[in-house]
């Protein structure tokens, strides 16, 4: 007997066996048993998700012989021909190889008849949105009032594609990417039944390729298990796929917390080495610092996954800022493989570009012969000059070296109007602080009151940005906090605003109070126009 490949043996045959599309297997239960059936359904998701396999079942539920029932007995002869692909009432047309006007007529001139074996004439159009706009139009009336023997089943990857007069004539059901423990779980179920011996992070690898797609899923497993000699093993299945180990990842995060850029060179060249996928690689980094940003936020939420020890022993080493960088430059890092001189290049290039581009605390690139680096918290520190400030950066808790000197804050109420104006700000960051009440200060912390009307003035990294310039002009570490609230006092922007509107109306008032414009305005008809009158500093 010949090989049955596993994506075919193992289709789903009833509405019971099918796995993670629960809400669409509910809806459709619930139909059939209150016999309210639609005449048409549209099945819409994306490859491998079971369009197809539902459509079937759905046939084989409106044309069994015990009944239309959600629980088709899958024993009596139009179970099995429609199990078959036998069952002469069931019509499956692939719309991407008919997509003309004349075969969906001659298609649907056919539906008028009654069906010869089966209690409904199922028509199950897959890939439905090839179809031309003839061919469109030309099913419209039938789609709307067909035979009372007829349903029609679309299926579809791109449901924008249809016309909005095809889809309002449709029941829509949208089938979901099935998640990762869903297929593995099936997976473990299908070798256990057909006796293959696997070891279950081998199919966690499996599943996590298929993309959400079982049918995927099982193909792949079928070359796994060839691959494996007839057995499944997470060895050999990670050789097959190309996917890059944790040690890999684990190795290129130790060496960005290290400062050891040897050791990416060498975690690229191991990859290249073994023939794996360097953009698979940026994408398991990219998952990896998602667990470690996890980690650092909700450390409850990561269970007792594997490598969590691990990764909480990472988490406490980066800060949180720099897992969100390392984040985005490895995504644009796997966006720009396509464009790199090849793909090791391009992976270097992202993983030197993580070595490089690392945001640092003021405290951090503070060297000696007093220099000090201005900007914000997320400026970008060179390797170099964190190297060669590392003997002489503070603990976060400890005040700045004594080879910067330090500020002595003023003694009573501090003029919050002349301390911005001394600042290094430039930006949002400038912006911010004129639109801010002073409410505390002492030798840590600064407190700040901002307008509600105002909040958008906080978006990243201009609090960040006026933190340090205060720990600048100091020359102490200050902890910078701004609460929302209506202010009490007039903040420097409205001071500024305020002395804008006094010299704007003296200038207006210069100008029209000038005998010559008074003239005229009388004798020409002529018009002041206030907006462009600007005061002389």
């Amino acid at each position: 007997m010949s090989y049955q490949v596993l994506a075919r043996k193992w289709r789903p045959r009833n509405f019971s066996t099918l796995v993670g599309q629960e809400h669409v297997v509910r809806a459709l239960t619930h139909a059939l048993s209150e016999q309210r059936l639609h005449h048409a359904y549209l099945f819409t998701g994306t490859r491998g998700v079971g369009k197809t396999t539902l459509a079937r079942i759905v046939a084989k539920a409106l044309n069994c012989e015990s009944g239309v029932t959600p629980n088709p007995c899958g024993h009596c002869t139009a179970c099995q021909e429609i199990d078959s692909g036998r069952f002469v009432d069931l019509l499956e047309v692939d719309a991407a190889t008919n997509t003309r006007v004349d075969e969906m007529r001659q298609l649907l001139e056919n539906a008028v008849y009654a069906p010869t074996r089966g209690r409904y004439k199922v028509y199950v159009i897959d890939e439905v949105h090839m179809l031309s706009n003839s061919a469109f139009n030309a099913m419209l009336k039938t789609l709307e009032e067909p035979p009372e023997h007829v349903k029609f089943i679309l299926a579809t990857t791109d449901p924008q594609k249809i016309p909005v007069t095809v889809l309002s004539r449709c029941l829509q059901f949208n089938l979901k990417q099935m998640p990762v423990h869903a297929i593995s779980s099936h997976l473990a179920h299908v070798l256990e039944a057909e006796r293959v011996q696997f070891e279950p992070s081998a199919l966690a690898l499996v599943a996590q390729s298929a993309s959400g797609s079982m049918r995927d899923a099982l193909s792949l497993l079928d070359q796994a298990i060839a691959h494996g000699a007839g057995r499944v093993d997470e060895v050999p299945v990670r050789a097959m796929l190309g996917t890059v180990g944790q040690d890999y990842l684990f190795t290129i995060l130790d060496a960005l917390n290290e400062g050891d850029g040897s050791a990416l060179l060498q975690v690229a060249s191991d990859i290249a080495l073994r023939s794996l996928s360097f953009s698979a690689a940026l994408q398991e980094l990219a998952v990896l610092l998602t667990r470690l940003q996890v980690a650092q936020i909700v450390p409850s939420a990561l269970g007792e996954e594997p490598g969590g020890e691990r990764l909480m022993e990472l988490a406490k080493q980066f800060s949180a800022e720099f897992v969100q960088l390392a984040y985005q430059i490895v995504n644009a890092g796997r966006r720009e493989l396509q464009s790199a001189p090849d793909d090791h290049s391009g992976f270097l290039m992202t993983l030197l570009r993580l070595y490089a581009f690392r945001p640092t605390r003021i405290a951090d690139v503070v060297g000696h012969a007093g220099l000090a680096a201005r900007g914000a918290s997320g400026i970008l520190a060179k390797p170099h000059i964190r190297a060669a400030v590392a003997e002489v950066a503070p603990s976060p808790t400890s005040s700045f070296p004594a080879d910067v000197q330090q500020r002595p804050l003023p003694e009573g109420v501090v003029d919050w109007h002349r301390l911005v104006a001394e600042l290094t700000l430039s930006g949002l960051a400038k912006e911010l602080a004129q639109n801010c009440e002073l409410r505390e200060i002492d030798e840590v912390h600064c407190l700040l009151r901002l307008a509600p009307s105002k909040t958008h003035l906080q978006m990243r990294p201009s609090p960040e940005r006026l933190e340090q310039a205060l720990s600048d002009y100091f020359g102490r570490s200050l902890r910078l906090k701004i609460e929302l609230a209506k202010n009490e006092s007039n903040t420097p922007a409205e001071t500024a605003e305020r002395k804008w509107e006094v010299s704007q109306a003296k200038a207006v008032g210069a100008i029209t109070e000038d005998s010559f414009v008074r003239d005229a305005i009388e004798h020409l008809d002529a018009l002041v126009v206030e907006s462009s009158i600007k005061p002389i500093a």
